[in-house]
C-alpha cells in the first residue's frame, strides 16, 4: 500500500466514482489509475468499490473505512511535507514577530539574542501593535508569532503558550503626593488623572472594572501604546502612570513605582504562533526560549492539535512571575525593579 494508491482512491471518490474524471484531476491515465486501484485491492485482500460491469457503483463498507483513514493519512503526509518546506524556507529566512512595544523591550531581547547566535542568517522582523491588531495579523497570516497580554489566566486563543505573569504599578515622579505612600488605594488614584495604555479606553478594561466595582470614577488623562511615552508624560506631571511593572528599568530612578497587585488582577503574557501552517523551526525555538518552563514535546504536540492531555502543557502556577525588586519606593542608588522568577 502506497500514498499514491490512497490518493488514487480519494480522487475516484471525490470525482463521483468517475474514473475518467479522476484520472484528469490527478494528471494520470485512466489505465494507470485503474492499475493502482487493482494493486491496492489485491494487496488489501478486499474490494473497495461495488461494481456494475466495468463501472464503479458505490463504496463497500470496508472501502468507506479505508477512505476515512486515507484522508487522515494524506493530511498527515501533507503536514510533514509542509514542515519540511517550512524548515527549508525559514532557515536563513525571515521570522515575523508582532508584540506591544513594552514586550518587545522587556522579554524579547534576550530570546532574540539566543536565536541570532544559533541562526545568524535569520532575519527577525519586529512589528508593534495593540493586542487586537496583533491577533488580527495572526489570523490573516501576516505574522509568524504574536505576543499578547491578558488580565486573566484564560488564553486569548486555542494555541497560546503562557510566557510570563506580571502585575501593574502606579508610577509617579518623586515629588508627587503619592510618592511617600507604601500602599495606594483606588480612592487615592481616583483623585488624579491616569495615564495608561490604549486598552484603558475599552469598557472591558480590568482597570475600568476595578474602579466601577469600587464606586469610583476613572479619570483618564492620556493613553498611549508605548510605555516609554507614558513615562515621559508622567515626568511632565500630567498624571499617574498605570504601567506593566516589566516596562520599568534601571534608567527610571527618577520615578516611584507603587505596586497594584492588591487592586488589579495578575496579567499573563502569551506567545501565539500562526495556525495555518506547520510549526517552523525558528518559531518552535523561540517558544522554547520564551517558555522554558514548558515541556517541549508536550508543547509541540499541543500546538499540533493534540488536546488529549488537557487544555495545555503548562499550568499557570508554573509560569514565571516578574516581580518588583522591592514593594516600597526605591532609593536613587538602586534600580527600580529587576526581573525575578518566583
Amino acid at each position: 500500500m502506497t500514498l499514491t494508491q490512497l490518493r488514487t482512491v480519494l480522487a475516484i471518490v471525490d470525482s463521483g466514482l468517475n474514473v475518467t474524471l479522476a484520472a484528469e484531476r490527478i494528471h494520470a491515465t485512466q489505465s494507470g489509475l485503474s492499475k493502482q486501484l487493482r494493486q491496492l485491492e489485491s494487496g488489501l485482500g478486499f474490494r473497495l468499490f461495488k461494481r456494475r460491469g466495468k463501472s464503479l457503483e458505490a463504496l463497500t463498507p470496508e472501502g468507506q473505512e479505508v477512505v476515512q483513514r486515507a484522508r487522515r493519512m494524506i493530511a498527515e503526509a501533507e503536514q510533514i511535507r509542509a514542515l519540511a518546506q517550512s524548515l527549508k524556507r525559514d532557515n536563513g529566512g525571515v521570522l515575523s514577530i508582532t508584540s506591544s512595544p513594552t514586550l518587545a523591550r522587556s522579554i524579547l531581547p534576550a530570546a532574540l539574542a539566543v536565536l541570532q547566535n544559533e541562526q545568524p542568517q535569520l532575519v527577525v522582523r519586529m512589528r508593534h501593535a495593540s493586542r487586537e491588531d496583533a491577533l488580527a495579523q495572526l489570523s490573516t497570516g501576516d505574522t509568524d508569532i504574536a505576543l499578547v497580554s491578558t488580565s486573566t489566566d484564560v488564553p486569548p486563543g486555542p494555541l497560546a503558550v503562557p510566557v510570563l505573569r506580571w502585575q501593574r504599578v502606579a508610577v509617579v515622579p518623586r515629588n508627587h503626593p503619592l510618592a511617600e505612600l507604601r500602599r495606594v488605594s483606588l480612592s487615592q488614584l481616583a483623585r488624579h488623572p491616569l495615564i495608561s495604555y490604549d486598552s484603558t479606553l475599552d469598557e472591558r478594561s480590568s482597570l475600568r472594572r476595578a474602579f466601577a466595582s469600587a464606586g469610583f470614577s476613572l479619570r483618564v488623562g492620556c493613553t498611549a501604546q508605548d510605555s516609554e511615552l507614558i513615562k515621559s508624560y508622567v515626568r511632565r506631571g500630567m498624571g499617574v502612570g498605570i504601567l506593566a511593572e516589566l516596562s520599568l528599568d534601571e534608567n527610571d530612578t527618577d520615578l516611584i513605582a507603587l505596586p497594584l497587585g492588591h487592586l488589579l488582577p495578575v496579567c499573563t503574557t502569551w506567545a501565539m504562533p500562526r495556525t495555518d501552517r506547520a510549526l517552523s523551526q525558528p518559531v518552535e525555538r523561540l517558544l522554547a526560549v520564551l517558555a522554558p518552563h514548558g515541556d517541549r514535546v508536550a508543547v509541540r504536540r499541543w500546538l499540533a492539535g493534540d488536546r488529549r492531555s488537557g487544555p495545555g502543557p503548562i499550568e499557570p502556577e508554573s509560569v514565571p512571575v516578574w516581580q518588583l525588586q522591592r514593594p516600597t519606593p526605591v532609593s536613587t542608588s538602586r534600580p527600580v525593579l529587576a526581573a525575578v522568577c518566583a
